[in-house]
């Protein structure tokens, strides 16, 4: 691996809980990795630690097979030849563009200055725009010209904190297809700390969903959406819920008992032996869910959500259980209205049951 962490732990003093518990992950030269989770789940605390801004407590950084970061051994920021990229963009207004993204190699002979910014400006798409200065550019555009200046100096790794944050919501997945694909370009290596699931599947090659100190999963988007290893990485990403189900063993395979009714003949199901009873938790995502008239399974809807080409309803059933469902938008039933679903899945995924 090309960035390798390992059984990484950062405390902050008088904290009883570790802000970055046993952390795992690795990426390889190339890559694109993202960190995602809420508000205080220990991901900018991880990405300042990879960058020798935070002491580790346990475990190390390795970065191109140097040890970088560990209890006895540290690296200095400056060192480690990390480029970062900040949600504030943390240009200087004085400092035409030009002079901002030579800023990290002022080390270079004029010419060679001259013609490594007009190479990375012309990577961001922002070519002779040297003269120009921050406050005559756009929020995106300040933000290419950040992502030039950390470029510039040709780092081993690029670190990427919310940078999309302080912009409006289309504009930053349409900046995050945008940033993918200047890193690619570039060749760059680099790890991006988001909150936004659209964000990180747009730019990601490889996703890690943390929760209170602790990396849950470090996977690609499908294998999150699809086989979430945890009930938090499962309920964080995408939209679903969690239904009570019981697995039973038949001669002719395994049927699982469900709110919408039997399900079997999927491609992958867990053994009732799992759990006691064969009773655990299902998890029914928003696409699991297919509005069908014909059916006898009859659902009401509470609340509905317009997203252009479909709708989010929020069903109830007759028992009380809550489901969620994506209907194309052309199906436009009124809140209170009972419509037919049925469960249409490839494979279930279940956790324990919960009380």
């Amino acid at each position: 691996m090309y960035l390798a962490v390992s059984e990484l732990e950062v405390h902050y003093a008088g904290q009883a809980q570790a802000a970055v518990h046993n952390a795992n992950f690795g990426l390889r030269a190339g890559q694109i990795g993202v960190l995602i989770g809420p508000s205080g789940c220990g991901k900018t605390t991880l990405l300042r630690a990879v960058a020798g801004l935070e002491p580790v407590s346990a475990g190390s950084i390795h970065l191109n097979k140097q040890l970088v970061g560990g209890p006895q051994h540290s690296l200095a920021p400056e060192e480690r030849r990390i480029g970062m990229v900040f949600q504030d963009y943390a240009l200087f207004p004085h400092l035409s563009v030009g002079r901002n993204v030579a800023f990290g190699i002022h080390q270079l002979p004029r010419a060679e200055q001259a013609t490594r910014v007009a190479e990375v400006l012309h990577l961001v798409g922002l070519e002779g725009s040297e003269a120009r200065f921050p406050h005559e550019l756009s929020g995106g555009q300040q933000q290419r010209v950040a992502l030039a200046r950390a470029l510039a100096p040709r780092p081993q790794l690029m670190l990427l904190d919310e940078p999309f944050s302080n912009l409006d919501v289309d504009l930053r997945e349409r900046l995050a297809h945008e940033v993918r694909g200047i890193l690619k370009a570039a060749g760059a290596t680099a790890l991006f700390v988001t909150h936004d699931q659209l964000e990180a599947f747009a730019i990601g090659d490889v996703i890690g969903v943390m929760h209170q100190g602790t990396l849950h999963q470090w996977d690609d988007a499908y294998t999150l959406y699809h086989r979430p290893d945890t009930r938090f990485v499962a309920d964080f990403i995408g939209h679903g819920v969690f239904a009570p189900a019981t697995l039973e063993q038949l001669p002719a395979g395994v049927v699982v008992h469900t709110p919408l009714g039997d399900l079997s003949n999927m491609t992958e199901c867990p053994l009732p032996s799992l759990y006691p009873g064969g009773e655990c938790d299902i998890l029914l995502r928003a696409d699991d869910i297919v509005h069908d008239d014909a059916s006898k399974v009859q659902a009401q809807i509470v609340r509905k959500a317009f997203r252009g080409s479909e709708f989010l309803y929020t069903l109830r059933l007759a028992s009380g259980q809550t489901l969620l469902a994506h209907v194309p938008s052309h199906h436009d039933h009124a809140v209170g209205e009972w419509i037919g679903i049925r469960a249409e899945l490839d494979h279930v995924v279940t956790f324990a049951r919960e009380a």
